[in-house]
């Protein structure tokens, strides 16, 4: 029987792999390889959730690395759009194209039946790779070919059968754009691996969340059977039992901090993978979190306070950034001290936003 780690311990453990603990002076490429990647269904995420985590971070310099092709955005784990290496994309890339066709055939396969699936994502490649082009736009062109399909779910062919980033200017520091897109091979002019097994990620996720169960990794990843995989390197890992009993995997020299170690305020963004990477939340996500956020369909951005998500929080800039409020809500009424290291974290947060322009923090109640 392995020894019981409680919730406090798991929560301090994630924390320190997730470089929550303290910021790390860690290179961006080095924290966004350790973490497996950011989720960035919401353009901008990266920079907050590196911020939060990093010394130093600079917002200008990664963001220019993704117009060196340094770093890309493309859909990864779960089938989500992550903002990853260009290394990463390559390597990680295929071990989710079995995940990526079976959404396709699940979500879209009435209006694509009778379409050549292979033909209409050749296609695709070329049309993406003589120019970015946005899902709608290649399901209108696709339909020229196929009209008795329906112009989304051709686009989503190309989505789900072909490894297609998304192009700047989206997801620069301070820009906008549409989602346009072409394929990962063309953009980094490199071939995708031929073979792809699902063990280097598996351990990689150990790394970055565990302790951890099977069914962790899989809720992670958004891949299936990969208890074969936690068996196959068992003896390379140690073993945990959860309050419930539930057995956690860990590498044997991966960080877990005690119980009481002190946790900072941290401001991240909505989609956070801390918070969405294992299936059994509580070691970060409170009863009363579970209840205002993730029972909704709609998603916050949230503060950690003594570790756990406390409430949630907004930043609004008017139009011409002179002026910046930070608006955090709280779901219950914290401790003054926690309320000074969100304050101070707070106004970090906006310095890191919106320098130079007027600060304000207000408070609220979530819900209200």
């Amino acid at each position: 029987m392995g020894e019981v780690l409680s919730r406090r311990a798991l929560n301090r453990a994630t924390l320190d792999r997730q470089l929550l603990l303290r910021r790390a002076p860690m290179d961006a490429a080095q924290a966004v390889e350790h973490l497996v990647g950011l989720q960035t269904q919401v353009p901008h995420n990266h920079y907050t959730a590196l911020w939060s985590r990093l010394e130093n971070f600079d917002p200008e310099d990664f963001s220019a690395r993704f117009e060196r092709r340094e770093f890309v955005r493309l859909g990864l784990l779960r089938g989500t759009i992550h903002t990853v290496t260009a290394r990463d994309a390559l390597a990680l890339r295929p071990v989710f194209q079995m995940l990526l066709t079976r959404v396709l055939k699940s979500s879209f396969g009435k209006p694509l039946a009778g379409v050549d699936l292979e033909a209409a994502a050749e296609r695709a490649r070329v049309l993406v790779e003589d120019e970015p082009l946005t899902f709608s736009e290649i399901g209108k062109r696709l339909l020229v070919d196929w009209p008795d399909s329906q112009p989304q779910a051709l686009g989503m062919v190309a989505r789900h059968l072909l490894a297609m980033v998304q192009v700047p200017p989206r997801g620069l520091w301070q820009q906008g754009g549409l989602s346009r897109h072409t394929t990962l091979q063309h953009w980094l002019g490199a071939d995708l691996p031929a073979d792809a097994t699902p063990d280097d990620l598996v351990m990689r996720y150990f790394a970055a969340f565990g302790p951890a169960s099977v069914s962790d990794v899989q809720s992670w990843s958004g891949l299936t059977r990969l208890a074969e995989v936690v068996e196959r390197h068992r003896g390379e890992l140690v073993v945990f039992l959860d309050e419930n009993g539930v057995e956690l995997f860990d590498l044997p020299d991966a960080p877990r901090p005690g119980e009481d170690v002190p946790a900072p305020a941290r401001f991240l963004p909505e989609f956070d993978n801390v918070f969405i990477g294992h299936r059994d939340r509580s070691r970060i996500v409170s009863d009363q979190a579970a209840q205002a956020v993730w029972l909704t369909n709609v998603p916050y951005p949230v503060f950690l306070s003594d570790g756990f998500i406390q409430g949630t929080w907004s930043l609004a800039l008017d139009k011409k950034r002179t002026h910046a409020t930070l608006t955090v809500k709280p779901f219950a009424a914290l401790p003054a001290d926690q309320r000074e290291a969100l304050e101070r974290e707070g106004a970090a947060l906006l310095d890191f936003h919106a320098p130079g322009a007027g600060h304000e923090i207000n408070w609220g109640v979530h819900g209200e």
